[in-house]
């Protein structure tokens, strides 16, 4: 194996394992807006990690973030609460950072 092959797989490498950090951290984010968003419905203990797990799932249908985004508003908006889409999205980008710093330190 020459030394540009031996580069390339450890490029690849790293770039698998970045993929597999970001998803995880994706997930850990909608996670913690699920929780977020039960506590603003008024939710909690098992009905609130039931809730969050709606919100992870709703990332795998289409539209991704903006799928999670819609459903949390939506969720939101039914029980009367004022908020904004942009609100949610500045929730969701602070939860983000909180989510890589976890999945990096192995939690």
């Amino acid at each position: 194996m020459t030394t540009f092959d031996k580069r390339e797989e450890a490029f690849e490498a790293k770039f698998m394992l970045d993929e597999e950090q970001r998803f995880k951290a994706e997930a850990r984010r909608n996670k913690l807006l699920g929780l977020w968003a039960a506590e603003q419905l008024g939710l909690s203990g098992e009905a609130a990690r039931d809730y969050a797990k709606t919100v992870v799932a709703a990332e795998f249908s289409e539209g991704r973030d903006a799928a999670v985004l819609q459903k949390v508003f939506t969720d939101l908006s039914l029980k009367g609460i004022a908020i904004t889409e942009a609100q949610i999205r500045a929730k969701m980008d602070g939860l983000m950072a909180e989510a890589i710093a976890q999945v990096k330190a192995g939690l």
